[in-house]
Order: C-alpha cells, then structure tokens, then sequence
C-alpha cells in the first residue's frame, strides 16, 4: 500500500511541476512568422522578396530572401552586414542588425540573416517605410519596400 501510495505521488508531484513548468515558459510568438515585400533597391535590382521572423521572449530574428535580387558576384559565407529597420505601428522604428549570410556564387538569390532585435510585447513592426541597408566589399546597398507587407504587419507577444 505505501509503494503505490509513493507511485501516485510521484506521479501527481511529476505532474504539478510539468504544468508549472509549462505556465511559466514564455510563450512568445510572432504573427505572421512570414511576409512577402517588394523591395527597390536601386541599380542592384529589385522584386519579391520574403522576410521570416522568429521571437524568443525580447529577442527577436528576421531573415530576408530575395529570389529576385542577386548576387551580383560570388558572396563569401558572414561578408555582409545588415541592418534592416521595420516601422513601427505606433511611430518609430526597430533595427535587426547582423553579418549573418550563407555563401553566395555570383547571380544567386541574395538572403541575409537572421539579423537580432529587440521587441516589446505587442510591437508591431512594417517593412513599408524601412530599410535595408547590406554592406557588402565596402559598398552600401540600400534597399526599400515599395508598398505594405503582406499579409500585414509582424505583431510580437
């Protein structure tokens, strides 16, 4: 009788802490995690581009895809550094910055990030009037979205 009695209180003890652990974790979550722009970034192109965030309680990650601007020449892995600025719902703005990228041969789609940020529970952050700004062998590359993200703006918990 005393074993199962020890089994059963292991089990609910085991039990309670799983659901404490669980009520205590951050829930952090950014919606939507994808959205798509259209980037003018000047002489080096422009077109369709993809922007995927992540958020981890304050901490927050964008990663920019670009199938339809290239790389002009081949990219070494970490060569670029970037700094996109996403507007604010509210006014002002957030900077996700990094020289994270993966390497590059010359005409290949350009991807920079996950470039770091930081986040406020219910910020919600618009590419349409930020910018890109990569540079890359010491040139500055600034590129701008033509109209609003879609599906809309990221909202971060």
């Amino acid at each position: 009788m005393t074993g199962k009695r020890l089994r059963t209180g292991a089990v609910l003890t085991a039990a309670t802490l799983a659901a404490c652990g669980l009520a205590l974790a951050p829930a952090a979550a950014v919606t939507p995690d994808t959205a798509t722009i259209t980037a003018d970034c000047g002489v080096f192109g422009g077109g369709a581009a993809t922007l995927t965030a992540t958020q981890d309680g304050t901490a927050a990650t964008l990663t920019l895809t670009a199938d339809a601007i290239t790389a002009p020449l081949a990219l070494g892995e970490d060569s670029i550094t970037s700094t996109l600025t996403l507007v604010g719902g509210t006014g002002g703005s957030t900077a996700f910055t990094g020289t994270e990228n993966p390497a590059m041969a010359a005409g290949d789609p350009v991807t920079v990030g996950p470039l770091s940020g930081t986040v406020a529970p219910g910020d919600s952050l618009e590419a349409y009037g930020g910018t890109l700004r990569m540079t890359v062998f010491g040139i500055a590359i600034t590129c701008t979205a033509t109209a609003p993200q879609a599906p809309g703006p990221f909202v971060f918990d």
